[in-house]
């Protein structure tokens, strides 16, 4: 029986092929699973339903085991949705050996605004190995013909530790505005997994052990609400989204216990290309959050404040310079 057309999945430890042969198209999906840190978006963003969390094991309040996600082969419909929102750049898609994304292609999803910019004029050069080894993903090197740091900008999660790390020399412009909070108090005793699943050192363990939030390198993804032993509840709600003149209702949730959690992550707006689309609306309300009034906070106070640069491996002795 020819297995063309049909989905084939490949998985380890380390990544998830998906691979479908058509007469025309030969679709190759890749979820990294190195880099993934099984957030919120993935699932909560796949109109068919396919990307499945997995959760992590603790053990004492660490992670042992990390979470991740899984991919229901029948069901995945190779549209590049979670591609395209994937805070960590994890997953990849080639057609007919070439890279591609359907939605941006088509124009169902808009391309996220966000970009990683350097200045050398503004660099002091001392601090070349301390930027290069506080990029959380490797993706800054220097370049020796041209005499400046080059960003692998694809591979960028746009953490901002870099703009920290460079006192201003990089510009980060994160594709996500809203906020995070640590409520301390309310952790349960000796848990420190959030630090463990952070892509960045938005949560980290700082050099007396205890949980501390430098809340500028958040990047929003939600991980560490994801492995908290304290779960988000939710309630279901109705909203009218409206695309082409068309309005319809959908069902969108909210969580209730917001107060109750150790760690609370809010994604209030996006900064995207303009698109027309009921694809992208839809998807809009299932991952962002109804504060499109609010600011950011504010990048050249973020530069002045010293728990930024020690938060950094290596950022005390730069701090006290």
């Amino acid at each position: 029986m020819s297995k063309r057309g049909l989905t084939q999945k490949r998985a380890d430890a380390h990544e998830i092929i998906l691979e479908r042969a058509m007469v025309t198209r030969h679709y190759i999906m890749r979820w990294d699973l190195d880099v993934c840190v099984g957030c919120q978006i993935g699932p909560e963003i796949c109109p068919v339903d396919a990307i499945k969390h997995v959760d992590a094991v603790l053990e004492n309040g660490r992670m042992v085991t990390k979470q991740a996600v899984d991919i229901n082969a029948d069901k995945c419909i190779f549209c590049g949705e979670c591609m395209e929102m994937c805070p960590v750049s994890a997953i990849s898609m080639t057609i007919n050996g070439q890279p591609e994304n359907p939605v941006i292609k088509y124009e169902a999803f808009p391309e996220l605004l966000e970009s990683n910019i350097f200045d050398k004029s503004k660099f002091n050069w001392k601090r070349k190995e301390f930027v290069i080894d506080n990029c959380p993903t490797d993706v800054i090197s220097y370049d020796e013909k041209e005499k400046t740091l080059v960003v692998d900008d694809p591979h960028c999660i746009r953490c901002r530790q870099c703009e920290v790390a460079s006192d201003g020399a990089f510009h980060v412009e994160q594709p996500w505005k809203g906020k995070v909070e640590l409520r301390r108090e309310k952790c349960v005793e000796g848990c420190l997994a959030c630090a463990d699943i952070c892509p960045t050192r938005a949560l980290h363990i700082d050099e007396s052990g205890e949980l501390v939030l430098a809340d500028y390198y958040c990047i929003k993804c939600g991980a560490c609400m994801q492995i908290c032993p304290v779960k988000a509840e939710f309630e279901e709600y109705e909203v009218q989204a409206e695309a082409f003149g068309v309005s319809k209702t959908v069902k969108h949730q909210r969580i209730t216990n917001a107060s109750d959690l150790p760690v609370y992550v809010e994604r209030w707006r996006v900064a995207h290309t303009p698109v027309q689309s009921g694809a992208w609306m839809q998807a809009l309300l299932k991952v962002a959050d109804d504060k499109a009034g609010m600011v950011e906070i504010d990048r050249k106070r973020a530069l002045k404040r010293r728990d930024l640069i020690k938060a950094l491996k290596g950022g005390r002795e730069i701090a006290e310079e």
